[in-house]
């Protein structure tokens, strides 16, 4: 059996820098994505130019991950995963890993500590706590109540606020990297709407010595399974606890607005037209991500590349693309759109990673509303109908809540969502009624577009042929529309 992995048992070839650094970014959300992305840019650009830009990353559940990385020395592989690679990297990026609503208190004296520099963030979407009907802070939400009675933190604005009281107006940096369009900007309307409740004497703190870059990230990263245990074993001679898989892609395109400084990344796409890659990815890619995982998880389709090379998806999806999403986008200079789009059919090719559909379809509710409303508002402004958006949200109801006797699998099951419950709750006698329940009740999708007739009676409809006839039917129905 071979060595568990520490800073003692890697070798030089396998950790290039053994240097243990202090701590200058204070990151909140312990997934996946976080490791295989932030991190590596990270660690290299630590063991490009120096610094002490070591990460003490926080999580606010996820003890078993955290114990294992502790167990390691903080330190993980980033197992690049295809047909083309067999790389195994150890970024050694983390000064510490913390995790606990009983340990919030203690990080937000990191974040005081004037050695920190930057907050960053992976929360996913679900983590911004918004209200779709205002786009502001959801005040119903039982986190923001219990921070606002001045209780240990439990949403990201308690835990950021408490560190920042104790700055004394030391410039920082709080950097989102989630897929949420102008993650910056919003990020810091969000705070500032928490802020003016609970310290409003730091409004103006917040205004002139903290700078929130917009950004753009991507990287497909799958959850870990037993055979990337067995991977990373294979690849580094040592046993690793919690390996993360990836493709080789990796983009990064931010603002340089870091107003305490920042790492040597190098790899990084420093522009100001960060909105333009934000919308693109955000389109092109994660728009379509949900519908091969929405009409996947309907034909049983266990993976991506499962589902990218159904026919009938093939065909729902290129359309999609070209009709609907890519007429929403305004591409970055130097990128095409046809290249990109081919790009994006060999990632979803990566059989070998072999991404999971249950995964990329988890929480829909906070994902749809950034990916679908802006291509199906600009349809029905143009005089047409947004039949492919109309499809997805349609598919994504009926993995969320069955309607008679409709299709189930282990698949839709494994799909989470924070609002799969009130959806499930709403009155379904028929689908009709169903869906005009979830305009009127859930405040899921934003004013505008649960007030369209047309959005609404297009997803009966397509709701209807997939309760009769199936998805293929529907598919065909779309495809025919358009």
């Amino acid at each position: 059996m071979n060595a568990p992995l520490n800073r003692s048992s890697v070798s030089a070839s396998l950790l290039l820098n053994h240097k243990q650094f202090d701590t200058g970014i204070v990151h909140i959300g312990l997934g996946n994505f976080h490791r295989a992305h932030f991190a590596v840019y990270t660690a290299k650009a630590m063991e490009r130019s120096g610094g002490d830009w070591g990460i003490c990353a926080y999580s606010f559940r996820n003890k078993d991950l955290v114990n294992a990385l502790q167990a390691q020395d903080n330190l993980y592989s980033v197992l690049e995963i295809g047909p083309d690679t067999e790389s195994a990297y150890i970024p050694n990026a983390h000064s510490e890993f913390v995790v606990g609503y009983e340990n919030a208190p203690y990080v937000s004296n990191v974040i005081a500590s004037l050695s920190t520099k930057i907050i960053s963030l992976t929360v996913t979407e679900a983590g911004y706590l918004i209200d779709q009907a205002t786009g502001g802070l959801n005040w119903q939400d039982q986190n923001l109540i219990n921070d606002l009675g001045g209780k240990s933190p439990r949403s990201i604005y308690g835990l950021i606020l408490n560190g920042l009281r104790a700055r004394n107006q030391a410039p920082i940096t709080i950097l989102s990297c989630d897929n949420i369009s102008h993650n910056g900007d919003l990020l810091k309307k969000l705070l500032i709407e928490y802020v003016s409740k609970a310290a409003p004497e730091l409004l103006s703190y917040l205004e002139t010595h903290v700078s929130f870059p917009n950004s753009m990230v991507d990287r497909i990263v799958p959850g870990t399974e037993q055979r990337h245990l067995e991977i990373a074993e294979a690849r580094l001679k040592l046993q690793d606890l919690a390996p993360v898989p990836c493709e080789r892609f990796s983009m990064w395109a931010v603002e340089d607005k870091f107003i305490a400084g920042r790492p040597d990344w190098s790899e990084v796409i420093f522009t100001d037209q960060v909105n333009e890659f934000e919308m693109m990815k955000l389109m092109l890619l994660n728009g379509s991500h949900s519908l091969l995982a929405y009409l996947g998880g309907l034909l049983n389709c266990a993976t991506i590349p499962d589902c990218r090379f159904n026919p009938n998806i093939e065909k729902a999806l290129r359309k999609a693309l070209t009709s609907e999403f890519l007429p929403a986008v305004t591409m970055p200079s130097g990128i095409q759109s046809d290249a990109y789009i081919s790009d994006l059919f060999t990632r979803w090719s990566n059989t070998v990673l072999g991404d999971k559909t249950y995964r990329v379809g988890t929480d829909g509710s906070t994902k749809l509303p950034q990916r679908i409303t802006k291509p199906a508002l600009l349809a029905i402004s143009n005089g047409k109908t947004p039949d492919f958006m109309a499809l997805i949200v349609a598919s994504w109801m009926a993995c969320m809540v069955q309607i008679g006797q409709e299709i189930s699998n282990d698949i839709i099951k494994e799909m989470k969502d924070p609002n799969k419950e009130l959806m499930q709750s709403l009155p379904k006698s028929n689908c009709t009624e169903f869906v005009q329940a979830f305009f009127n009740q859930t405040n899921i999708f934003n004013d505008e577009i649960s007030s369209s007739s047309i959005f609404k009676d297009l997803i009966i409809r397509y709701r209807n042929v997939i309760n009769e006839n199936g998805i293929n039917k529907a598919i065909e129905l779309a495809l025919l529309s358009t």
